[in-house]
């Protein structure tokens, strides 16, 4: 009788509350994540200085970080089916946090590359989790919206790291910048852990078998599906736009625009600031009118976004160069849950943390790929080579788009799945 009296407690203002409250929590932890991340991309200048780096060098430094970060993402996701959202991201707030602050007490070339491997393995376990988290607190109506909103913190953390850190830098230095980052980091992280509130019952979190058949699914079954795989390598290639950017446009302000490091910040951060409207924006209008055709809109997406790049690109002036560089993320922005949308509203809960974490998967190949090729072409022609390289990965995303399943029942498990 209690069980039922509980289940009844499920009420649809009970669910949108939670939805609501996992939203705001999983936006603030992935800020969090993400200022962290990307600070280290205002302070490369600086430490390349310090130790006598190129540029491809400097780039290794964020590569080491996604290459370790990426090698985490399917153990992760077993991590989370295994033992749920809340343990694993306690513990990879309170790590991240510490490793933040070994970055800036680093002597040597050598030991900032451990460190920042280090980094990557405590930040790692973190997207499964939360990607988890919020399947279990959504409905599969809402839930790529509730994802988007929780994904926009990538420009919410793209986005305020430039303006934190850049005075930070040159107030303190990149050493003690660092230690800041991450006494605050921490502080905040664990409070809004706290506040992450109790899962959905299982009956309410995964889609009806009316909607779509998907019995349950074995992790064999799921690391063996060539969909979920075809999603991953979509993410990557949409994600070399972001890794792209958010990596050198810094460096490439300072030294190629000439601006002071408060101006570099300022303009490095409108871009990714307006990549969180249209990363919401994008999971709403999946949810609301493309979840069963959203081929056609990613298609649509990257190409748009191709053109933009060109014409940045080719801009004389720094204005015109934030103007399609913001257009470019702002129009990109809105395909990454559309990437994300349709397995998030097919796979059951029980699994949710192991397919993300396949599909993040790829999303971090372009962390490892995209510093280091843009820094060696940056190295070796121009900075105009590197964000060329962008344009070539957008259009190659356009083509694995058509490649991807539409619609639920498409979405299929076993190793001989096709579209």
């Amino acid at each position: 009788m209690t069980a039922v009296v509980t289940e009844d407690t499920w009420t649809p203002a009970r669910v949108n509350r939670t939805a609501l409250i996992t939203m705001v929590v999983m936006l603030f932890a992935w800020s969090v994540d993400y200022i962290d991340r990307f600070s280290i991309s205002m302070a490369l200048s600086s430490i390349g200085r310090d130790f006598g780096l190129g540029k491809a060098e400097q780039g290794l430094l964020v590569a080491v970080f996604a290459l370790v970060y990426m090698i985490c993402q399917i153990p992760a996701g077993l991590l989370a089916d295994r033992y749920g959202s809340r343990k694993p991201m306690l513990v990879t707030l309170v790590l991240w946090s510490a490793f933040t602050a070994l970055t800036g007490m680093a002597g040597t070339f050598g030991l900032l590359l451990l460190v920042r491997g280090l980094f990557g393995v405590c930040q790692g376990v973190f997207p499964a989790a939360s990607f988890k988290a919020v399947a279990e607190r959504t409905t599969p109506a809402n839930r790529a919206t509730a994802t988007g909103v929780m994904m926009s913190a990538s420009g919410i953390g793209a986005g305020l790291a430039p303006l934190i850190v850049g005075p930070l830098l040159m107030a303190v230095g990149w050493r003690h910048t660092f230690f800041w980052m991450a006494g605050c980091g921490a502080a905040i992280g664990i409070a809004v852990w706290a506040m992450l509130p109790k899962a959905l019952p299982d009956r309410l979190s995964r889609l009806p078998r009316t909607v779509v058949q998907t019995p349950e699914i074995s992790r064999a079954q799921l690391l063996k599906s060539p969909v979920v795989w075809k999603f991953a390598l979509l993410f990557c290639l949409v994600n070399m736009l972001n890794y792209g950017l958010i990596t050198w446009v810094p460096s490439y302000l300072l030294e190629a625009r000439h601006l002071s490091l408060n101006q570099t910040g300022v303009l490095a951060a409108i871009p990714m600031l307006v990549g969180v409207v249209t990363t919401v924006l994008g999971g709403w209008l999946f949810d609301r009118y493309f979840h069963d055709k959203a081929r056609r809109y990613l298609v649509s997406i990257a190409m748009v976004t191709a053109v933009l790049l060109v014409l940045m690109v080719s801009a004389d002036s720094t204005a015109e160069f934030t103007l399609y560089e913001t257009l470019a993320v702002g129009v990109s922005g809105m395909a990454t849950m559309c990437i994300f949308g349709l397995p998030l509203r097919v796979l059951p809960t029980a699994v949710t943390g192991l397919g993300s974490g396949i599909m993040n998967f790829g999303g971090q190949v372009a962390g490892v790929v995209a510093p280091v090729t843009m820094g060696w072409l940056t190295d070796t022609f121009s900075y105009s080579a590197a964000f060329g390289f962008l344009i070539g990965t957008t259009l190659l995303a356009a083509v694995i788009a058509l490649w991807v399943p539409q619609r639920a029942e498409q979405f299929t498990f076993t190793p001989a799945s096709s579209q």
